[in-house]
């Protein structure tokens, strides 16, 4: 009676464990997912324009503001004339801190630069096609021009722009496009690429292999999932990225195949696990029953055994997916990394996990540049999170009789 008491005490304590760690686990995910979507979204109330720094055009001027992709153009010289972005015919006249500094002598200006506020709104005033860039600090009451209100990052800005140069001056851009098409576009090669080879050889070690090639291989294979994705990136780049170099006669070999090629590698192990011990659930009589009716070893194998396999054979793909999305190190070393919307599979690319490492040690805590990155990280935790619920929804479907 004791003893019994005793081991229920031990099992009530162990359940308790259990619970707590299972609540502490839960909780810590819920709140780093909190933390990420609230660091990020701070995004669409921050300025297009650069900290500590205003847009001012002359009074005369009838455009009451800009997009961040209209000022990029005005000062990369895309655009020159205030009648595209619905002004008066007249040309766009750019003007920063150095262009007003040349335009007056040092003496007009100050030794402590007392008049520069002055100087920068007469130049404002005299130019009817201004475009002022200028520091906060020194724009005063008696300012002549007006300011450009500030625009706020938008949605549909952050969603479908092209370009995402987080350091461009006068106004940052911040468009996830080329991004999540990077992503895409490598996660969509790496699984094309690594579908094949792992049926083939989950097929192989569920059905043909003996016990004891089973037993040496599949400890193997799931060593192979432990290999630090830095490995596998050094590898990419000594062996595969030449290789695609001279084989593409291309002038880099850091491209999205470089990339595909990479993850297509690292996914295997996953595929070839998951597809393996699905194929392996198939009931013997099932088997039994094909083979006596005639059928031969390769025909059970794709008339019986993959379709009873099916909804394993697929949540094996959807964590593929997943491995290939979330991937960091090996991506970030074989790509290229540039922010381009891809074409085809022999261009550089930049993904949103690499993106994230390259650029997060760089970005001031609570900057634009810092609180765009979180976004990224919370679209990739949407991302991921959807690949994992889609796969355990496929691994519950009931598998065919």
């Amino acid at each position: 009676m004791f003893k019994r008491k005793k081991n229920r005490f031990i099992e009530t304590i162990v359940e308790t464990l259990l619970r707590f760690s299972g609540g502490i686990t839960t909780l810590t995910i819920l709140l780093i997912s909190i933390f990420l979507f609230t660091e990020g979204w701070g995004l669409f109330n921050s300025s297009t324009v650069e900290k500590g720094y205003i847009l001012c055009v002359n009074k005369s001027n009838p455009v009451k503001n800009l997009t961040p992709t209209q000022i990029k153009e005005i000062f990369d010289g895309n655009i020159t004339s205030w009648k595209q972005v619905g002004g008066s015919d007249i040309p766009i006249v750019p003007l920063r801190m150095d262009d007003v500094a040349s335009m007056y002598t040092e003496e007009e200006i100050g030794t402590e630069f007392e008049h520069l506020p002055a100087k920068l709104s007469e130049a404002i005033e005299k130019e009817p096609g201004a475009l002022g860039f200028f520091p906060e600090q020194f724009i005063d009451i008696k300012f002549m021009g007006r300011v450009l209100p500030a625009e706020t990052i938008t949605l549909k800005e952050y969603f479908t722009g092209k370009e995402w140069y987080p350091t461009a001056t006068p106004a940052s851009q911040f468009g996830l496009l080329p991004l999540l098409l990077g992503t895409l576009w490598v996660s969509l090669g790496a699984i094309l690429l690594a579908l094949p080879f792992g049926m083939a050889v989950a097929i192989y070690m569920a059905e043909i292999a003996n016990n004891r090639v089973r037993k040496i291989l599949k400890p193997v294979i799931e060593l192979l999932a432990g290999i630090p994705s830095v490995v596998y990136g050094f590898f990419g780049l000594i062996v595969i990225v030449p290789l695609i170099r001279s084989l593409f006669n291309l002038p880099v070999g850091e491209t999205a195949l470089a990339g595909s090629i990479v993850l297509a590698i690292m996914a295997l192990p996953t595929i070839i696990t998951v597809a393996e011990d699905a194929m392996r659930t198939t009931p013997l009589a099932m088997k039994e029953s094909s083979l006596a009716l005639g059928a031969t070893h390769w025909q059970t194998i794709y008339k019986v055994i993959i379709p009873y396999a099916s909804s394993g054979i697929m949540a094996a793909i959807v964590l593929g997916i997943g491995r290939a999305i979330g991937e960091t190190m090996a991506v970030l070393m074989v790509t290229g990394n540039a922010a381009v919307i891809p074409h085809t599979f022999t261009e550089p690319v930049r993904t949103i996990p690499a993106t994230i490492a390259a650029e997060l040690g760089e970005a001031s805590v609570g900057s634009v540049q810092y609180q765009a990155l979180f976004m990224l990280g919370a679209i990739l935790f949407v991302l991921t999170l959807g690949i994992s619920i889609w796969a355990e929804i496929i691994r519950k479907e009931p598998q065919s009789d």
